[in-house]
């Protein structure tokens, strides 16, 4: 008999812990898209989506801008 797991506990931040970590993102990202280089239209991206079980967490966070972002939610 196999035993269903719990989903282990993800880490969502409040809306103003997430604002801080979003400009702390940014600034380890040198304020450019990781994919293009830009440094304009920026966005911070959970690599592993929200919806997916993903947490908001800096590992789990990167800089793209507004296209690449888009892009990567196409593929």
């Amino acid at each position: 008999m196999s035993s269903i797991r719990p989903k282990p506990a993800r880490l969502r931040l409040d809306q103003v812990s997430y604002e801080t970590l979003r400009q702390q993102i940014l600034r380890r990202d040198g304020w450019r898209c990781q994919s293009c280089g830009t440094m304009s239209n920026l966005e911070v991206h959970h690599k592993q989506f929200r919806s997916h079980s993903g947490d908001d967490s800096e590992q789990n966070l990167i800089t793209l801008c507004t296209a690449c972002h888009a892009n990567t939610h196409l593929i």
